[in-house]
């Protein structure tokens, strides 16, 4: 009896773990794994790539995140209408062979640069290779468009009818799509940079169009098995939740005044208009269609319960304290070899998984509104050593030099812009094992006297500052993900796309101001400043969120043992309108 009932019950196990990973869950990671991969090779390497074709100047890749987080700012709230408007499955798989060819054609674009770059320097001035660095910027730019795209859809409405009504899945499914950012975050740029260096910046160009190539028909044969596995991804409803939506709006609309209602973008179906009329109309309201949509997007936003909670995320996109190209030049500046810095991303990534862990336990034990406020005081806590670094020993902080020394000299003195040097004058590109130009040029050459060489930079300042931002990131991905659920329990299934699209944009928006601060204090000197600057937004995010906190839960804040009631029941559905 007991050896027939082994078998079977090892029978049952293979079953479940063969049931597991064919569930529309799993297949789900397994998507989202594949195209986290090719995001992060390709952010990595198009940072590394525009820096090296603008001889070593951050200036270039400044620029390409400015532009890039204009487009998302602009276009943020009609890309949300569109997938709101759209079947999941069509808006999935356009935004994902939209992303995958602008990829694929940039990589060869680029490839093309390496391979005859002493050629364009000489056609026609230098203006054919200015074409070529417009043309890479513009196609990786409509590249992150269709990403932004797929997040929207995948990550915050997929993922929240693969969950259904338990909303303790679906924090759990939350925390692993981002523990899968979080290892690829480390992975993926090892992979590449492995490439880049042991072979070329071309073969690492060639790597990434392929992958991308054959991630495109993995990723689409996914998501068509995850649509077949759900079939309540095919039910979209638009009118359903009207009611719903008015009831939702209802109180800061009764503040307003009569003349300044407020439109909701699911009204646009329901609002009639003589059919006579549509015509005489119809091609005025096809242009103003989308500043419409803009509009209303907005509007929609500002009414959502969940509004100020995710101000409160967008102020914490206005930073250096991140692992972005801007944090990796200055370090590069300050003496950190590219070793050194793949090991302190590989800490800051496994921190960012321990903050994943923490969300998922502090929202069983606190609370989802309380976990939000736990997640805020301990990152800020983190980044005041940041901004303690600023003054100690190492730190270029010089408030006797100008922040605005570098451009000012580029744009008024006629300095010459860095191109790319001739071959036979540079050599490949080769990643940095020693200490790089500072980004106004003030240091000296590697190969030059070395009487004149600089004095060795000392590391407490930069070391204190990367615990922090290191340590940092439990606190920011528990409070990333606790903001994340919020909006995905309190917006309507109708507005899913339109809202989280505007809450891109805010993100963005204010991930463009630290683009614009960096471009005109691009110099080390003043990579102090905007420390200090950093660690103020952040500590207003949490400010925003502490009064969004104190509105949905108000005395019972601070009572820290009691899951938040309504808020974290699993007894209601995850697209109803219940306050936080």
């Amino acid at each position: 009896m007991a050896r027939g009932a082994e078998p079977a019950g090892e029978r049952r196990r293979c079953g479940s773990v063969v049931a597991y990973f064919m569930s529309a869950k799993f297949l789900l990671y397994l998507g989202h794994a594949l195209s986290t991969w090719g995001d992060r090779m390709w952010h990595f390497a198009v940072s590394v790539f525009l820096v090296e074709l603008y001889g070593n100047s951050l200036l270039l890749t400044a620029v390409y995140g400015l532009v890039v987080a204009g487009s998302v700012l602009l276009l943020g709230a009609i890309i949300g209408d569109w997938v709101d408007k759209n079947s999941r499955l069509k808006v999935a798989q356009t935004s994902l062979v939209v992303q995958n060819a602008s990829v694929i054609l940039c990589g060869i674009i680029l490839m093309i640069i390496f391979l005859f770059k002493t050629q364009l320097l000489t056609l026609y001035h230098g203006w054919l290779l200015t074409m070529c660095y417009i043309l890479v910027i513009t196609i990786a730019n409509i590249a992150n468009l269709a990403s932004t795209a797929t997040a929207i859809t995948i990550q915050r409405d997929w993922i929240v009818v693969v969950a259904g009504e338990d909303r303790s899945k679906l924090a759990d499914m939350n925390a692993t799509i981002r523990r899968i950012d979080q290892l690829t975050n480390i992975l993926a740029p090892m992979a590449v940079g492995q490439i880049m260096t042991f072979g070329s910046p071309m073969i690492g160009c060639g790597f990434i169009s392929g992958w991308n190539l054959m991630s495109m028909c993995v990723e689409y044969l996914l998501l068509w098995k995850v649509y077949q596995k759900t079939p309540t991804l095919a039910l979209k409803s638009a009118k359903v939740e009207e009611s719903e939506l008015k009831q939702l709006n209802v109180k800061k609309e009764s503040d307003m005044k009569p003349a300044e209602g407020v439109q909701l973008i699911v009204e646009k179906d329901v609002t009639g208009f003589e059919p006579q009329q549509e015509k005489e109309i119809s091609c005025a309201a096809r242009i103003a269609e989308p500043f419409i949509t803009f509009r209303d997007g907005w509007v929609a936003y500002y009414n959502q319960p969940v509004f100020l909670a995710g101000m409160g995320l967008a102020f914490l996109y206005m930073t250096v304290l991140g692992f972005d190209c801007i944090t990796t030049g200055y370090a590069y500046t300050q003496g950190l070899s590219g070793s050194v810095l793949s090991l302190l991303m590989g800490a800051s990534a496994v921190t960012g998984i321990m903050g994943t862990v923490a969300f998922t336990w502090l929202r069983r034990k606190c609370g989802l509104v309380r976990t939000g406020l736990i997640s805020g005081v301990a990152q800020f806590a983190c980044l005041v050593l940041c901004a303690i670094s600023v003054f100690m020993p190492g730190s270029p902080l010089d408030l006797t030099v100008s922040p605005f020394a570098d451009i000012s000299a580029r744009l008024f003195e006629s300095e010459p812009l860095p191109t790319i040097a001739p071959p036979e004058d540079k050599p490949e590109m080769v990643f940095a094992t020693g200490m790089p130009s500072l980004l106004n040029g003030s240091t000296t050459p590697a190969n030059g006297d070395p009487e004149m060489s600089p004095e060795p930079v000392p590391l407490i300042s930069v070391s204190l500052l990367f615990a922090g931002v290191i340590a940092a990131r439990v606190g920011l991905w528990s409070f990333d993900l606790t903001v994340t659920q919020l909006l995905q329990e309190n917006v309507v299934e109708s507005e899913r796309g339109i809202i989280n699209g505007v809450q891109n944009s805010m993100n963005y928006l204010l991930d463009l101001l630290h683009f614009i601060m960096v471009i005109l204090a691009p110099n080390p000197e003043a990579f102090g400043l905007l420390v200090l600057i950093s660690v103020s937004f952040v500590a207003m995010g949490h400010i925003m969120y502490f009064r969004f906190a104190q509105k949905s839960l108000g005395k019972q804040l601070f009572v820290c043992c009691t899951p938040d009631p309504k808020a974290v029941s699993d007894s209601s559905p995850p697209g109803n309108t219940s306050t936080v």
